[in-house]
């Protein structure tokens, strides 16, 4: 896990450059591709661009550092000037410009790519850079630069998972208090509260989710606008107490700490608050998002089998999206990497403005048609186990993975209400659905419009007689 201290910003890279620094040999290049890729963001190479506006770098050197240095410093500032957000790669002695430490502060969230000295002059000894020709001075060089890195740094990281998570406060300490902890009645049986604070205990489930729980939650808050509201439970506890701080005294930090599987991987992620009306599911919310998100995998220990089976539903999710058969991997590397991949999908679309973020929704136009008809009874995984073999039908992509572990069952629901709570979909426009399908591992499709009389065949297809 990646060691993350708590952002400047609230949101960490959302709306910011994300901009990588670090020694000779880190794989600033390397890991600032693939993040920049899953990110859908820009990627910028801080000493690429040099070179290709003054020539090779060695080159360069030869003229002296000091007018090395002083044509870095105007790169590194043109690019971090560019408003569009972007991942930026800065060259290993970037940061000793003052200017340019004072521009990340305002402009990036920074993550520090920690490397052993050894690594690195493995790594650089083969190349030409000009400061990697002797060892002695290599790993002076290092040590001397090591305090800047760390100084100049939000998060310290080792790789793209940790990039990833680290810029959504996903590792953050939760800072300082007062808080007030919204957790569930069940977990406060079973684990201690995370911080020292006044505890508000809510139902579990989406029993929490009402207008009800969260008049009795704003009631009972007694913070300032210096307060943390800390949400601790599953992903329904998580929604009602990120929405009590996105409106509460005009907005709280908030801090996330999931003890369920579907919590870990997905609904404390996001920054996406709220609760459920009688006619649909989270009608009501707000984009609010978490100053940190604690992922601690002692909580999955006390989680009923039934529960963790309907987490994997999220996972399975994850998957598919990514191409990757997370399912496989040990528990804490699949939270982490289904963690992280919905960390890259939110910092491609933080708001859900250009569509992209609504692939996270395979499944889920179905689940929700079918929760909200079950008076939201029916398990949130249990749904989206039965919305992914739907989707994936309509997809023309084979079921098996849902099948085999998943295992859904239809469910006894009322199919009117189904219908008419899945044509009032978020993602719905004029009255026409839009579903994400699957071209293939790693290939969602949205938006995706199919003839109604099909996308209803596969809902009743999902319901009991």
């Amino acid at each position: 896990m990646a060691r993350v201290r708590r952002p400047d910003s609230l949101v960490g890279a959302i709306g910011k450059h994300l901009a990588l620094i670090g020694f000779m040999g880190a794989g600033k290049t390397t890991i600032g591709r693939e993040v920049a890729e899953l990110t859908q963001r820009p990627f910028v190479d801080t000493d690429a661009e040099i070179e290709r506006r003054h020539g090779p770098i060695p080159e360069l050197f030869e003229r002296g550092e000091p007018e090395f240095r002083q044509l870095e410093e105007a790169i590194v500032t043109d690019v971090l000037r560019v408003e569009e957000p972007a991942v930026i790669a800065l060259g290993g002695g970037a940061l000793e410009s003052v200017e340019t430490r004072a521009l990340l502060r305002r402009r990036a969230f920074t993550a520090y790519l920690d490397v052993d000295v050894a690594v690195a002059w493995e790594r650089a000894a083969a190349s030409d850079r000009p400061l990697a020709r002797q060892e002695t001075a290599f790993r002076a060089l290092y040590e001397a630069r090591l305090p800047v890195y760390r100084d100049s740094a939000d998060a310290v990281a080792k790789g793209v998972d940790d990039v990833l998570l680290a810029s959504l406060g996903v590792g953050a300490e939760p800072g300082e208090g007062p808080f007030a902890v919204v957790a569930d009645e069940r977990v406060l049986a079973l684990h201690d509260p995370p911080v020292d604070g006044k505890i508000v205990a809510v139902p579990p489930g989406e029993a929490a989710k009402q207008i009800r729980v969260a008049e009795r939650v704003w009631d009972e808050l007694e913070l300032d606008r210096h307060g943390t509201v800390v949400g601790f439970g599953g992903g329904t506890t998580t929604d009602l107490a990120g929405f009590a701080a996105a409106t509460y005294l005009r907005g709280l930090d908030w801090v996330a700490v999931p003890t369920t599987l579907v919590g870990q991987v997905d609904a404390a992620i996001g920054g996406k608050t709220g609760i459920d009306l009688g006619k649909g599911k989270n009608l009501v919310g707000a984009f609010h998002y978490p100053r940190a998100v604690r992922l601690d995998p002692s909580f999955l220990s006390t989680l009923p089998g039934e529960e963790r089976q309907a987490g994997m539903a999220e996972v399975v999710k994850t998957g598919l999206l990514a191409g990757e058969d997370l399912w496989e991997l040990p528990e804490a590397k699949m939270v982490r990497a289904a963690a992280a991949f919905k960390c890259a999908v939110c910092l491609s679309d933080p708001f859900e403005r250009s569509g992209r973020r609504s692939i996270l929704n395979l499944g889920h136009t179905f689940a929700h048609a079918l929760e909200a008809a079950s008076d939201f009874r029916l398990r949130h995984g249990d749904a989206v186990a039965l919305g992914l073999g739907a989707a994936l039908r309509l997809s023309g992509q084979p079921t098996a993975v849902v099948d085999d572990l998943l295992r859904p069952q239809p469910v006894r629901v009322d199919r009117e209400r189904a219908w008419a709570a899945m044509r009032r979909d978020k993602k719905a426009i004029d009255g026409r659905l839009r579903l994400v399908l699957l071209d293939g591992p790693g290939r969602p499709r949205f938006p995706a419009e199919l003839p109604e009389a099909d996308v209803r065949a596969a809902l009743d297809s999902l319901i009991a007689d």
